[in-house]
């Protein structure tokens, strides 16, 4: 079973009629997580982020990220009262799904592991980019009681708590100013509830600003490796090395234009490029900090893993890149559990 770091499902579901599209996540719909993907590709879940999405044409964003070069201007900070409707939608759908029988809402390692004991689809409850959150933190507490247990400060572009990078490439990640003091008030509050205070999108300075203040172990629930792919939103070695000192963790993302030397979003990506990147953080991490985030839903990814349906190609490019049994098992979920619990203090 693969427990994996990432995805956009929720978003899609709100795109597509809000509560009243839920069904279709039973049954069957166009995109990449469901019901029946999830069986057939031995999905047993993992964090569903709730996610304000910019006025921008995607399709025109995807357009300039297939060239040689690029650097997509960030879109403009959304307020906290335009924020709030979307994210409480998206988490009503969430919710929704839990009542149709359709998956767990998990706040503890243990709910985790009796949800994949009975072959239910495990869910966190993550926020990615925190323009929900208001200055006093007091959505912070409601949405913590009401299941949240992961969060994402940034998304790319500006919050009142940080920077996000932009999709850029070629780029170095250092990029702009770190956490604001809201965002230092954030992490602090987020380390004494136990939410994960997720690094992926968060610029370099907001990186080594939380490595200094932080009390609980770095975690990117989807990035890649600087050195194989010069993209703004991937890990240089000096972050793999702070991740790997905190007994953190780093989800692989399958996004295309993260994993390719060239930086474009395009599918034609072959898994052993995959397993490039698996090397690399493995090496640089160890085996024990390091596991998938795939941003399913939210990405063009590799031709060969399309959905969670076509998960058992990746699981079996790894086996035949060598990986044993016990490696296998933490890359496909024991390490995001073994994070979970130390960082929900379990």
């Amino acid at each position: 079973m693969i427990f994996d770091g990432h995805n956009d499902v929720l978003l899609q579901l709100y795109r597509a009629g809000g509560v009243s599209a839920a069904s279709s996540f039973v049954t069957g719909r166009e995109g990449a997580i469901d019901i029946p993907r999830a069986n057939a590709g031995g999905f047993a879940g993992g964090f569903f982020a709730v996610y304000i999405p910019s006025p921008s044409n995607r399709d025109e964003r995807v357009d300039e990220m297939c060239q040689p070069s690029y650097d997509l201007p960030l879109p403009d900070p959304i307020d906290w009262q335009d924020a709030v409707p979307v994210a409480m939608s998206q988490a009503a759908i969430l919710f929704d799904l839990e009542k149709r029988g359709a998956l767990k809402v998990c706040r503890t390692v243990a709910d985790i592991r009796g949800a994949m004991a009975v072959g239910m689809m495990a869910a966190i409850f993550h926020i990615e980019g925190a323009e929900a959150i208001d200055p006093d933190l007091h959505t912070l507490e409601v949405l913590y009681q009401a299941g949240l247990r992961s969060l994402g400060p940034v998304w790319s572009r500006e919050t009142i708590f940080g920077n996000g990078v932009p999709f850029r490439y070629p780029s170095s990640p250092d990029i702009g100013d770190g956490l604001t003091d809201h965002g230092l008030r954030l992490l602090k509050r987020c380390n004494e509830l136990g939410i994960m205070f997720d690094l992926s999108h968060l610029n370099e300075a907001g990186f080594w600003d939380t490595a200094r203040h932080s009390n609980a172990p770095l975690v990117a629930t989807h990035s890649n490796v600087h050195a194989i792919c010069p993209h703004s939103r991937n890990l240089t070695d000096k972050q793999l090395a702070a991740i790997r000192e905190s007994d953190g963790m780093v989800g692989l993302n399958f996004a295309a234009a993260f994993l390719r030397e060239d930086g474009q979003m395009l599918a034609d990506v072959p898994l052993s490029q995959m397993l490039r990147h698996l090397d690399y953080l493995i090496e640089h991490l160890g085996e024990d900090h390091v596991g998938l985030g795939s941003d399913y839903d939210g990405a063009i990814v590799p031709q060969d893993v399309t959905s969670v349906a076509d998960l058992p190609n990746l699981r079996q490019a790894m086996v035949e890149h060598g990986f044993n049994d016990a490696l296998m098992t933490k890359l496909c979920f024991d390490n995001w559990l073994r994070v979970l619990e130390k960082t929900w203090g379990e």
